[in-house]
């Protein structure tokens, strides 16, 4: 989780992308330890468990644009 957090403070201070800085306020942990945002707990369970499961393609495919 620490290199996700890494990656996307990384990321927000190249582009300044509001959506990165959402999902990184989101993702702020309160003094109890829990997320900012209660529902990401089950949204990074979910997508934990649909990579576990290989539902997810994770082929690179590129296409060539006409």
């Amino acid at each position: 989780m620490n290199d996700l957090l890494s990656f996307l403070e990384a990321h927000y201070e190249r582009t300044k992308s509001d959506d990165i800085g959402a999902r990184l306020g989101s993702l702020s942990l309160l003094p109890d330890g829990s997320p900012a945002d209660p529902a990401f707990i089950t949204d990074w369970s979910t997508a934990i468990e649909t990579a576990k499961a290989v539902l997810v393609n994770s082929d690179l495919n590129l296409k060539r644009s006409t």
